[in-house]
């Protein structure tokens, strides 16, 4: 194995705790790495990930990467002419990269823009996500932008308070928050972040709440969700996993608040006693806590909040009950809706009539439908036809 080999081996082995895709799934790539993503989504294939840099000097208690003694890295030249043997290849077909902060973060965040141009350069014309480092000047995230089709920055927790409790060095307010605002400012629409869920023992009130400020504030194109894993050596090694169904919950929680336009008051019916989500589907506590709806009279904004109706259904539901109401959960097929999720909570009845229930039988498993998904085993991968 060559010198680059044994790099890319390391540096993408580093970089997997970094999401850029719901649900991502690693596999080998002959030394490297690369994360198959769901082309619905908008993401290529095969998407090499990996970090500039496999040490930091940063304090965060729940990364292992802080823990790495050994200076691995590529300079920008070195990298790009080993991206680039793998992209005319064939092998790959976009780049995530970011960063372990062994030094000034100028000088790290200066090597990641340097490396981005120089496969602008030489022909790369594929897809090229660029992490921003916390503390990285307005300069070198206007570079950032410039030269990749998506940038972020990671929020890791929900506030001030709760990163201080897991995190030392960085500062909330100053390294992160203002450096998101300037991230959205020179890329809107084309940024992401992404939340640690239960490292800082926040609740899902906190993480709805962050939410809905992210939403108002910088309007992330994304937001992703990893559910925190204890790593040996590092400070938070005796701190509880977060079971991996409530990363799926919030991921499923993102679609309400993003593309389903629930307002985070209302998903706080969800949340129990203690400012938790249960280990449900937040769409389906959310509906059985209003009632049903009635498909031939209701607007868009309620038919996106039954289960099993997503964006498209809806819009296809409005459009098919012009020409004739809808007469029983059969004739949803008419709109594409199929599965039991969407009746259980719809009424048929028109205009100046009693509506009445489709009611199912305790023995009837629910479907999935056309529109929103429960997704047990993973987490959703895209929005575009829920």
């Amino acid at each position: 194995m060559s010198v680059a080999e044994q790099k890319l081996t390391y540096l993408t082995a580093a970089g997997r705790f970094d999401l850029c895709c719901p649900g991502e799934c690693i596999r080998p790539l002959s030394a490297a790495h690369y994360v198959t993503y769901n082309r619905r989504a908008g993401g290529c294939g095969r998407m090499l990930k990996m970090l500039l840099n496999g040490t930091c000097a940063y304090d965060c208690g729940y990364c292992p990467v802080r823990l790495q003694r050994e200076q691995v890295s590529f300079s920008p030249g070195e990298f790009a002419d080993t991206f680039l043997r793998l992209w005319r290849d064939g092998l790959v077909e976009g780049l995530f990269l970011s960063s372990g902060i062994p030094r000034d973060v100028d000088l790290v965040m200066h090597d990641l823009v340097e490396t981005g141009e120089i496969l602008r350069r030489r022909g790369y014309d594929g897809y090229l996500h660029l992490k921003v480092l916390p503390g990285a000047t307005r300069a070198d995230i206007h570079d950032a932008a410039r030269v990749a089709d998506r940038i972020s920055i990671n929020l890791e927790t929900t506030s001030p308070d709760r990163l201080g409790g897991i995190a030392g060095v960085k500062d909330y307010r100053q390294d992160i928050l203002k450096r998101q605002a300037w991230v959205a400012e020179e890329k809107p629409g084309r940024h992401t972040t992404q939340l640690v869920i239960g490292a800082a023992d926040e609740t899902d009130a906190e993480v709805l709440a962050c939410l809905a400020d992210q939403y108002r504030r910088v309007r992330p194109s994304r937001v992703y969700f990893s559910a925190f894993r204890a790593m040996q050596g590092t400070p938070l090694a005796s701190h509880p996993d977060t079971p991996a169904w409530r990363a799926r919950r919030w991921y499923q929680a993102d679609y309400l608040l993003r593309d389903y336009g629930v307002a985070a008051d209302d998903l706080r019916v969800v949340l129990d006693e203690d400012g938790l989500f249960p280990n449900r589907d937040p769409k389906e506590v959310l509906a059985a806590s209003q009632g049903p709806v009635n498909v031939n009279l209701a607007s868009r904004r309620a038919l996106l909040r039954v289960p099993g109706i997503g964006p498209k259904g809806a819009d296809r539901i409005l459009s098919c009950r012009k020409e004739r109401p809808f007469s029983g959960p059969p004739d949803l097929v008419r709109a594409g809706i199929r599965g039991h999720a969407a009746g259980r909570h719809l009424t048929f009845g028109e205009r100046g009539t009693v509506q009445t229930q489709l009611l199912l039988s305790s023995a009837d498993s629910p479907g999935r439908g056309e529109g929103y998904r429960t997704f047990p085993n993973s987490v959703p991968t895209s929005a575009a036809d829920r």
